[in-house]
């Protein structure tokens, strides 16, 4: 083992004699010196005729004596090593070029693992040759306008982009700075950097038009290559043979021409379009005009002279003295003649005209300004251009007076309903209660109190039954109202309390539907309760789909929008829409088709409930909108708004309105058409109904005739608040309106 490990370090000190002959004999710029055997032969080293032996294969290495002599083979090693080491540590440390690394065992797979130290490339050196510390590379630096970050450094660290001022710091930093305006924006590093004197040379003359090399001579002497005495070419500068594509006709050329040859025939290539020639085209003036050309105007003719311009002119066509002045203190514009007759009592007495050249040049001023185009002007008359609607009293009928008005004590009436008969009214104030009014009459019926105020109202459009739904805070009550039939009553009973519950449905609601015991049943109590979620608020709107079995209802809060569809047979209520943009305000049921309309602050969107999709939107201008009503055939829309716009749609040509009608002073709080005559209403805060005729036709090329009737004014704007809602009566003319000042009032015609 001594001899192995002998001849191991005399074998190393021979290697590193052969390197440090090998940089000696570097030369001072890095060139290499080829030697031959025979040059320098005494400097090169030699191993002394000694060989190394190569090891014997030991049978026995897989045998545990092996393993232990091995051991201390290695140990002896170590010692030599030891001994190399303190000899040549410097040979060492200069070969070493790489960082020394380490060996850990690793906390993950518990197996050791070599670790390099981290690469600092931030050292303090005035090196020139410094790459920059920002390394995103050959990337637009635009990328990065919206990150926190302009690029990574060399250890994948995200560069924080540097803060910078506004204009008026920068202006600032110039002043202080003198040299400021010799630097330039880097995007890399995202700061100025001051630019070098050679940089500066190259824009100083670029900005003199000269070149930007400093070294180029323009007028250098130019080098003859092959020209001149003696240099002339005779030969070719190539001998190689002509290629055969120099005759050939290219294949691949044929391909393009013939591509594009078929896209022409098929249209896919459109010749370019000639040349527009100019709108006005020059003409010879003098040449003869084409016989089709129109003829010019005739130049004005002068006037005739008249009995005032003789030399001897009748008596009375001589001014008189006062006349005389009167004409001298005119100014000429005003002036009924240019001249005064005279009279002479022979013709060779006239003087010569002292007007003449002035009248021969008004005469070519007229020839010259005669004009040259006859305009046909226009006699229309303004009143012609507006439409000619129908006289008001042949409209009739529609509500003129107030024929009736019912009080609530001390509250404003926030909503009403009419039954689908007309004969009763159920109006609801703030203060919680609900009233029935007879409308012929103008008695109370009835009175219900409630907690809380009540926020809507709404009668069930089925006339073979009679109840009505009342909205208080989270709950929705149905009440049956007295005096009606026996057979009215039972069915009404059967219809809002079965006596046999229909099954629960599939998916559980979080409305609950409680009836009370039928021991209980009283007018004064409803018999139907639905309570909504919790913190769903005050039901603002009710709509009933037209068949009475299904109930829309608006609230103030909740999940899902605040839109909830109540089924009466199935005592089952479902929340349309998982979320939906914007707050609702008012929905609707269409008349014929299975249609949702949903009006936001700022939209109305049209769903189909049976495909369950959206199928338009409706953009109606309004800041934020207030009601709505469709026509009850289905294809006409009309949106209100707190900004006094009224919006009427066709719901078959576009999203935007077809009319926008501006009449009410301030807020409009409901609109209504009526279901069987042609008329729409709609109220205002500033205390006024307006009344229109609104007549559908069935052809389609036939626009809509909207006539204003009637402005009804009866009611008092308390607070800001004037008329809050007005529902129509189905079988009659006649219109009800609730408003702020506490009272109910009954229009009829």
């Amino acid at each position: 083992m001594a001899n192995g490990l002998g001849r191991k370090s005399v074998k190393r000190k021979q290697v590193d004699e052969e390197h440090e002959t090998f940089e000696q004999d570097l030369g001072p710029n890095g060139t290499l010196e080829m030697l031959s055997d025979e040059e320098n032969e005494g400097d090169v080293s030699s191993d002394d005729g000694q060989l190394d032996e190569f090891p014997e294969i030991v049978n026995e290495s897989d045998s545990d004596e092996s393993d232990e002599e091995e051991e201390e083979d290695g140990e002896e090693e170590d010692g030599g090593d030891e001994e190399y080491e303190s000899d040549g540590a410097e040979s060492d440390d200069s070969l070493h070029v790489f960082p020394k690394s380490k060996t850990v065992i690793s906390d993950i797979t518990k197996q050791p693992k070599v670790v390099y130290p981290e690469i600092e490339p931030e050292y303090d050196s005035d090196s020139s040759t410094e790459d920059a510390p920002n390394r995103v590379g050959n990337v637009p630096m635009h990328w990065y306008d919206d990150l926190p970050h302009i690029g990574y450094s060399i250890d994948g660290q995200k560069i924080l982009r540097p803060a910078r001022g506004d204009e008026l710091d920068k202006f600032l930093a110039t002043v202080d700075d003198s040299s400021a305006w010799t630097s330039a924006f880097d995007k890399n590093a995202q700061a100025d950097k001051p630019l070098t004197a050679e940089e500066l040379d190259i824009i100083r003359r670029l900005y003199a038009g000269e070149n930007p090399d400093a070294d180029y001579d323009p007028y250098e002497p130019t080098t003859e290559w092959f020209t001149g005495k003696g240099k002339e070419e005779v030969m070719p500068l190539s001998g190689a043979l002509q290629p055969k594509r120099r005759w050939v006709p290219s294949k691949w050329e044929k391909q393009k021409v013939m591509k594009i040859v078929r896209a022409i025939r098929q249209g896919r290539i459109l010749p370019s379009k000639p040349k527009s020639t100019s709108k006005f085209e020059p003409y010879a003036i003098w040449s003869e005009r084409p016989s089709d050309y129109p003829p010019p105007l005739p130049a004005p003719k002068p006037r005739l002279p008249t009995n005032a311009e003789s030399y001897n002119p009748p008596e009375e066509y001589l001014p008189t003295e006062e006349e005389r002045k009167t004409w001298e203190a005119q100014d000429p514009e005003d002036r009924e003649r240019d001249f005064l007759p005279e009279k002479y009592s022979s013709l060779r007495l006239v003087p010569a005209y002292d007007q003449f050249v002035k009248e021969r040049f008004n005469r070519q001023l007229d020839l010259y300004l005669a004009p040259r185009v006859q305009r046909v002007k226009l006699n229309i008359d303004p009143e012609s251009l507006i439409p000619k609607l129908p006289s008001p009293s042949s409209l009739k009928p529609f509500p003129n007076y107030k024929s009736l008005q019912l009080h609530h004590p001390d509250s404003r009436v926030r909503c009403i309903s009419v039954s689908p008969d007309g004969s009763w009214v159920v109006s609801g104030d703030e203060d919680g209660n609900v009233s029935l009014w007879e409308i012929i009459v103008g008695r109370e019926i009835k009175r219900w109190k409630f907690k809380g105020k009540i926020g809507a109202l709404a009668w069930c459009p089925r006339t073979d039954i009679s109840y009505f739904a009342v909205g208080i805070e989270d709950t929705i009550q149905f009440i049956i109202p007295p005096h009606i039939d026996n057979s009215v009553l039972s069915l009404t009973q059967n219809v809002l309390a079965p006596s046999t519950l229909p099954p629960a449905p599939a998916s559980p609601s979080p409305v609950k539907w409680t009836t009370p015991p039928s021991n209980a049943w009283s007018l004064d109590t409803p018999i139907l309760t639905i309570d909504l979620p919790a913190s769903s608020g005050t039901p603002t709107h009710f709509c009933w789909h037209r068949k009475g079995d299904y109930l829309s209802s608006v609230c103030t809060g909740g999940v899902h929008g605040g839109v909830w569809i109540h089924q009466m047979t199935r005592r089952h209520s479902q929340a349309p829409f998982k979320k939906i943009k914007g707050s609702v305000q008012t929905v609707l049921f269409h008349p014929l088709k299975p249609h949702f309309f949903v009006a936001t602050q700022q939209y109305v969107r049209i769903y189909n409930l049976s495909e369950q999709k959206l199928i338009k939107t409706l953009i109606p201008g309004i800041k934020w909108i207030s009601s709505m009503d469709i026509h009850p055939s289905g294809d006409h829309l009309i949106v209100g708004g707190y900004d006094r716009k009224l919006c009427w749609f066709d719901l078959e040509l576009s999203e935007k309105p077809y009319k926008v009608l501006r009449y009410h002073s301030r807020a409009i709080r409901s609109l209504q058409f009526h279901p069987t005559y042609p008329l729409f209403a709609s109220s205002s805060d500033d205390g006024s109904i307006q009344i229109f005729h609104s007549r559908v036709y069935n052809d389609l090329l036939t626009d809509p005739l909207i006539v204003p009737l009637k402005i009804l004014r009866g009611h008092h704007v308390v607070d800001g608040l004037g008329v809050l809602q007005i529902r129509w009566c189905n079988k009659h003319p006649w219109l009800v309106s609730a408003s702020a000042d506490s009272s109910v009032a009954v229009w009829c015609s």
